[in-house]
């Protein structure tokens, strides 16, 4: 029979872009926008269980050995610039003030963080954040996390944690077994099965675009193949950090983190590690086109008999990646090419989901759309009659692998159609707009306002990889759009001025001075 451990547990993510044009204040972690609202208690059980969440993984797996949880706080907000301070300072105090009244009643921490959040005050908020509660503990009690595949390492980070594991899929559709994962070595440090773990980081010297990392293709899905090879003997943990690029922070960057039995062995499973990656760093690079390319290749893939949806992936204006998710970049290239059947999902525009259901379903809207956060790079509202082809409440449940076990709430939602004289009836360029950013990861967010996606030649999707996970399956195509957004995905571009010197800013590209 497990012996049974009394472990505390909380949540607080973010994944902050510098430069993106809004930040994150305490409403929103309150609010949730797109995940769940601030959760506090035992309520927390039965909000993320279900979820593929990692801390629903950890709660399933130390329900199975039996272990007393103390469930305190989970917070989570949209990517965007900045955490404020007010944000920071109250989840945190939430959590360590958690921690505290357990204090000398519990055997270990288990805390669910992304491991990209930048304050206002601290360019590492994952770091300074463990600093607090390591005081609080002391070094005697093990404090664990699970990490985002998306993390900046850092040193802090490391030095007051006695072990991180980050997701292994991009698509994060290990988020809640990497929470299993982290239960079950926490299980072997609390029981002596594994004596406290040395551990080794290693910092790569280039910056990988997001859209380079997805691990559905190379070179990725064969490097996390040969990370899982090399987990064996006295290497306990491997985790590659492939980084978030746009963060104007030192650390900023991707990172191979080794835990083992022995320093020796955690020193050489991260040498190789590395070494292995950094002598696949040309195979990081990536294809991005333009709006007006990517449509015309996806008119020839439909005109050759593509037999299912082309993705155009508008992956600038990602709001899973800090962008305002409102450019209209991509659909005013869609509307002035003249295509009679495409579905965008979706477009953050809470104003014009609210005229629309006020005009009702079938009336007819002349507004300006969208652009309203956002307008560098040349995008501007579209300013267009509009049909409100449907209108929905924002409450549905994801069926997909990613937002999977999710309950929306997103508030009024409208459908609005442009046709053109080639439009089929029933059918033209049709827009989700919503009132709630939320990037384009699942099925149901279609749906939800009766469109079946893969009936849609051509599908816009506002999101960088992660919709892989759900629109794989009905994609003929899939084709990465460079059209304006707060996220840019090529880092070289991009005014860093807190990036260590020296690396460089592109696979084999320019070294940062």
């Amino acid at each position: 029979m497990s012996q049974t451990f009394r472990v505390a547990i909380a949540g607080f993510q973010h994944e902050t872009n510098t430069f993106a044009p809004t930040r994150a204040g305490l409403a929103n972690f309150i609010a949730g926008e797109g995940w769940p609202p601030l959760t506090e208690g035992a309520a927390i059980f039965e909000t993320f269980e279900p979820m593929n969440i990692p801390i629903g993984g950890f709660i399933a797996a130390a329900k199975k050995l039996q272990w007393d949880l103390h469930p305190i706080v989970w917070a989570a907000a949209q990517p965007s610039s900045y955490v404020t301070d007010e944000a920071f300072d109250y989840v945190a105090k939430k959590i360590t003030d958690g921690i505290a009244a357990l204090k000398g009643r519990i055997d270990a921490v288990y805390l669910d963080l992304h491991g990209a959040m930048v304050t206002e005050s601290h360019e590492d908020g994952e770091g300074e954040l463990l600093r607090r509660v390591r005081a609080i503990v002391g070094p005697g009690i093990p404090v664990v996390a699970s990490l985002d595949l998306h993390v900046n390492i850092t040193e802090a980070m490391v030095h007051d944690s006695d072990m991180l594991i980050a997701y292994r899929t991009y698509p994060h559709l290990d988020m809640a077994v990497t929470g299993g994962r982290v239960a079950r070595h926490l299980e072997r440090l609390l029981t002596g099965e594994r004596p406290k773990q040395a551990k080794a980081l290693r910092k790569l010297p280039f910056l990988i675009p997001l859209t380079a990392q997805c691990t559905f293709i190379e070179p990725c899905r064969s490097i996390y193949e040969e990370l899982e090879r090399m987990e064996s003997g006295a290497v306990s943990s491997l985790s590659f950090a492939p980084g978030f690029h746009p963060a104007d922070i030192r650390d900023c960057g991707p990172a191979v983190i080794a835990y083992a039995d022995t320093q020796d062995a955690a020193d050489r499973a991260a040498d190789q590690l590395a070494r292995h990656i950094t002598e696949r760093e040309a195979e990081f690079r990536t294809r991005l086109l333009s709006p007006e390319a990517a449509i015309a290749e996806a008119r020839a893939m439909i005109r050759a008999g593509a037999s299912k949806s082309v993705v155009l992936a508008d992956v600038q204006d990602n709001p899973g990646a800090g962008a305002t998710c409102d450019t209209t970049g991509l659909i005013a290239a869609l509307v002035a090419e003249g295509v009679p059947d495409a579905a965008i999902c979706q477009l953050y525009d809470p104003e014009a989901a609210r005229l629309a259901h006020q005009a009702g379903e079938g009336a007819a809207l002349e507004i300006a759309l969208g652009a309203k956060l956002f307008s560098g790079g040349g995008t501007a509202p579209l300013r267009h009659r509009f049909e409100v082809a449907k209108l929905g409440d924002g409450r549905f449940l994801c069926t997909g692998p990613f937002y999977r076990g999710a309950r929306t709430n997103l508030g009024p939602q409208a459908l609005l159609r442009v046709r053109s004289p080639d439009s089929p009836p029933g059918r033209g360029i049709d827009i989700v707009v919503s009132s709630t950013r939320l990037q384009a990861g699942d099925k149901e967010q279609f749906r939800h306002l009766g469109i079946e996606p893969g009936e849609r030649p051509i599908l816009g999707l506002k999101s960088t990889v992660h919709f892989r996970g759900d629109f794989t399956d009905i994609a003929h195509e899939i084709l990465t759009v460079e059209s304006p957004g707060a996220f840019i995905e090529r880092a070289e571009t991009l005014p860093y001025a807190r990036l260590r010197r020296g690396i460089r800013l592109s696979p084999r590209g320019r070294i940062h001075q």
